[in-house]
C-alpha cells in the first residue's frame, strides 16, 4: 500500500506508552505521511489541555494539511460518553470534523498487543502462539481485570518482566513486530481504519 498524502498528522495521546507504540505503528498504516506525536502526562492532563490546543489548530489546519488525532484509553470510561464529550471539544474550539480523529482504546493499549499473539511471540519468544486459544486471551478487549494486567500476567509466567510490566519498554520491544491487518483487537481495527481515511481525505 502506498500513500502519497500532502497532509501531515499531529498525534495526541496520554503516555508515553503509546507514543512509542505509534511511532513503529503509524509508518505502517499510512506510509508516507510525516507525523509528529505529543505525548501528555496521563488522561487528566490530556483532556484538560485538550481545548486550547484545538482552538490553537483552527488557525491553520487547512492551510497546512493538518489533521489532529487524538488517542485515549477508555479505562473505566463509557466509550460513547467519552468520544461525545471529544466532539463537543472539538465543536467548542471551532474544528471541523474531517481535520480530526478521535479514538478510544478499549480498554487499554495493552489489548492491541493481546490481539497480535505473534508479535508478542517474536518479541519474547517463550510466550506461546496458542495464547490467543486460551478463553482469558480469545477476546483481548475483555481480559478478566483488564488488559494491562492480562498482558503483565502473560509475560512473568513466561519469565518476562518479572518486577512488572514496564509499559514503554514493552510497547517499544513489540510494535515493531506487529501486523497492522491482522490484529484481532476491534479498537485497533477501527483506529486503524479511520485513520486511513483521515489521511485519504486529507488528499
Amino acid at each position: 500500500m502506498t500513500v502519497l498524502a500532502p497532509c501531515r498528522l499531529e498525534v495526541l495521546v496520554e503516555e508515553l506508552s503509546a507514543e512509542e507504540a505509534l511511532k513503529a505503528l503509524l509508518p505502517k498504516i499510512v506510509p508516507g505521511v510525516d507525523f509528529q506525536i505529543i505525548p501528555f502526562k496521563g488522561k487528566t492532563d490530556l483532556l484538560r489541555k485538550l481545548p486550547v490546543r484545538l482552538r490553537d489548530y483552527t488557525y491553520y489546519w487547512a492551510e497546512t494539511g493538518l489533521r489532529i488525532v487524538v488517542l485515549l484509553d477508555r479505562d473505566d470510561d463509557d466509550c460513547a460518553v467519552l468520544k461525545n464529550r471529544l466532539v463537543e471539544i472539538a465543536r467548542e474550539a471551532g474544528l471541523p470534523g474531517e481535520a480530526a480523529l478521535f479514538r478510544i482504546v478499549i480498554e487499554e493499549l495493552e489489548a492491541w498487543f493481546l490481539g497480535d499473539v505473534p508479535a508478542l511471540n517474536a518479541a519474547y519468544s517463550r510466550v506461546p502462539l496458542s495464547l490467543d486459544s486460551q478463553t482469558k486471551f480469545r477476546d483481548p478487549e475483555n481480559v478478566p481485570g483488564g488488559a494491562w494486567e492480562g498482558l503483565e500476567h502473560a509475560l512473568q509466567k513466561h519469565g518476562y518482566h518479572k518486577k512488572g510490566l514496564q509499559k514503554v519498554r514493552a510497547a517499544r520491544e513489540i510494535a515493531p513486530h506487529m501486523d497492522i491487518e491482522n490484529n484481532r483487537s476491534k479498537s485497533f481495527q477501527v483506529f486503524r481504519d479511520g485513520l486511513r481515511r483521515l489521511v485519504k481525505e486529507g488528499n
